[in-house]
């Protein structure tokens, strides 16, 4: 446990104000600035060292935990070395993670929180993040359980809310289950059990999918759900990130936004 920063606040607070309440002030910012790496973290470039490897460590651990690393799985997880331009000693880290994350015995909660930790003072980054870990787990067909756990646990790490995976999963063409098996996931073309409401035809995605949903929402829960996604993706909040991601998000603004505005045009929201 570090000390040394509470110490030197808690010293400097008490003679250099004469006051027990400057003392525990000081103390507090002590905490804040030397002992609890949020200024560092703050102030830190964002450079590689501290996310490739926990976050392809646990694209490791998502892919072998339905049992098997596909080739899929493994290709998909190279493409992504390409999206984030590693060069070839970020990319041999980056497979020496992966390994790591597949191996038996493997931390999963060690390693989320490191990348959580590295993602606290950078939260633009956590949506790109979780949206590889998407293209992990749909490299090789339909969403498992298992696969869905360990994004579940991803998101709830990293502080996304259900309907932000909900809502980017069914981007990707999955959505949650509102027929009779309620809990479930599937693939959207998949839908025909009872009791799933398919959307007006229309070309494009269904705006409620995209959003992550329900077709009966009201318009305070849709509103809510619209602002929160278009927080998160807008590309002015992705700072240094790669290129290819910057691209990416402006794609996902840009699918939140049309479905928002069908909505709107199609109930009279203002």
């Amino acid at each position: 446990m570090r000390i040394w920063g509470k110490l030197i606040g808690f010293l400097i607070g008490l003679f250099a104000f004469h006051s027990f309440g400057a003392a525990l002030l000081g103390l507090a910012l002590g905490h804040l600035v030397l002992d609890s790496g949020w200024l560092s973290g703050l102030t830190r470039t964002g450079g590689k060292d501290g996310y490739v490897e926990p976050l392809f460590a646990i694209m490791g651990s998502l892919a072998k935990s339905d049992g098997r690393v596909s080739e899929a799985e493994v290709a998909m997880t190279e493409k992504l070395m390409t999206r984030l331009e590693l060069d070839a000693l970020w990319r041999r880290r980056a497979i020496d993670a992966f390994n790591q994350g597949k191996a038996p015995g493997f931390h999963l909660a060690q390693t989320l929180g490191d990348l959580r930790a590295w993602c606290l003072p950078r939260r633009s980054s956590v949506m790109p993040f979780l949206d590889m870990l998407c293209d992990v787990a749909l490299a090789d067909g339909p969403l498992s359980e298992n696969k869905l756990q360990v994004l579940k646990r991803v998101a709830f790490s990293l502080r996304i809310g259900e309907i932000q995976l909900v809502a980017l999963l069914a981007m990707k063409g999955f959505a949650w289950n509102t027929g009779p098996r309620p809990g479930e996931w599937a693939h959207a073309g998949a839908y025909s059990q009872p009791g799933y409401r398919p959307a007006p035809h229309s070309s494009g995605p269904d705006p409620y999918t995209v959003l992550g949903v329900p077709r009966d929402a009201d318009e305070r829960t849709i509103k809510r759900t619209y602002r929160k996604l278009i927080s998160e993706y807008h590309p002015d909040r992705l700072g240094n990130m790669p290129e290819d991601l910057r691209r990416r998000a402006e794609a996902r603004a840009s699918e939140i936004n049309a479905a928002w505005e069908r909505i709107q045009s199609e109930r009279g929201f203002r």
